[in-house]
């Protein structure tokens, strides 16, 4: 693309969402005359006056198209409106094209009992098995059509997919059910199955990181998809332990099987607790991706933000993430689920089953610490 002055321009469709400031500024710092498009009603202060704002509705194509006109520009990031069409609008307007979208679209993400044995594989294979047309979620399939189309009509793009965002100014906080409890000061809190669900997930830093890596357009990644997400991956329970810390409580962590705890599905953000823990090796080799800020610092700052800036209590968000915060319940639960545990450890045991470590001595029991002489 030749242009007029001797800096290199950038479309970014987007831009003040969680991640979006990020992308602008980094392209700013880079050299880019940058020119967000976007509708205008969360305007941020994050992003300075240099960048040109175009206002319209990303999700309409005649308006974006109006409102582009006949602009040419080096570099387009799409990560906001209705990808399908926009990546067509932008067909000969861009030098080299970044566009993001979700990891909903592998086989099994949303229904893992469609595999055997059920659950993805950790980590699922970037290669792995996509939707088909036979997909029950409409959108789903919908997400891999517009993964085609963008490279049918941009072969050289660079595409992402981005998992679960978390960190600040998220319209959604899916970190905020356990955080709001440890701002509660709940003394315990319901986990599922141990909290050991893993699930990628990326701290906005992170995410913003590899877009603008993409944006480098290094030759490895030219017309290729990757995953990406925090490298390091926390348990439910893992995340628990550290927002309670950052939020100066402590708690006692009661393990329920998720079918029996409801108040553990938001949490889950799935009817199932399996894993959804995605391959991210090609953006590391490709991209050299590497995380910017390590997961246990993010979810410090992560925790900070929220309590700084809480959701209204039974407010939208609340509404919206499904978690009723009915503590009432929750302490039911709790209460019979200890009844039931102090029975079940009343069981005794012949020969009490041990770890079968190779690495417990062959004349200790590994599950009690005793002497088998003594037992």
């Amino acid at each position: 693309m030749s242009h007029n002055s001797d800096m290199e321009t950038a479309l970014v469709i987007g831009g003040t969402g969680p991640t979006g400031p990020l992308i602008v500024n980094g392209l700013t710092e880079r050299g880019y005359k940058v020119t967000i498009l976007h509708t205008g009603r969360h305007e941020t202060d994050l992003i300075g006056d240099e960048v040109e704002h175009i206002h319209t509705n990303p999700f309409d194509r005649n308006a974006s198209a109006k409102a582009i006109k006949t602009r040419t520009f080096d570099l387009g990031v799409v990560m906001y409106g209705r990808l399908r069409d926009l990546v067509e609008l932008l067909a000969g307007k861009v030098g080299h094209l970044v566009t993001i979208g979700g990891v909903g679209v592998y086989h099994g993400f949303a229904n893992p009992d469609d595999l055997f044995p059920e659950g993805l594989p950790v980590p699922n294979p970037s290669s792995a098995q996509l939707v088909g047309d036979d997909e029950h979620f409409h959108k789903l399939r919908r997400i891999r059509e517009t993964e085609e189309a963008v490279f049918d009509i941009h072969p050289e793009a660079i595409h992402l997919r981005y998992p679960q965002i978390y960190g600040p100014r998220q319209i959604l906080p899916r970190e905020w059910p356990i955080v709001r409890r440890a701002i509660d000061k709940r003394p315990t809190l319901i986990v599922p199955d141990g909290g050991l669900t893993l699930k990628s997930q990326m701290w906005i830093e992170n995410a913003a990181h590899a877009a603008l890596l993409a944006c480098s357009r290094p030759k490895s990644a030219v017309g290729k998809i990757y995953n990406v997400s925090d490298q390091q991956l926390l348990s439910i329970t893992q995340i628990a332990e550290i927002v309670a810390n950052e939020v100066g409580h402590e708690w006692e962590l009661i393990s329920i099987p998720h079918y029996l705890a409801p108040s553990t599905r938001p949490m889950l953000t799935s009817w199932s607790n399996t894993h959804r823990v995605l391959d991210i090796a090609p953006a590391v080799r490709d991209l050299g991706y590497s995380d910017v800020k390590s997961p246990i610092q993010a979810w410090r700052e992560a925790t900070r933000y929220l309590l700084e800036n809480p959701p209204r209590k039974g407010g939208i968000i609340e509404q919206q993430l499904n978690d009723p915060f009915e503590y009432e319940s929750e302490d039911i639960q709790i209460e019979i689920f200890k009844k039931y545990a102090s029975e079940l450890r009343k069981v005794g045991w012949v020969s009490p089953p041990g770890y079968s470590s190779a690495y417990v001595g062959r004349h200790e029991n590994p599950a009690t610490r005793i002497p088998l002489a003594e037992l």
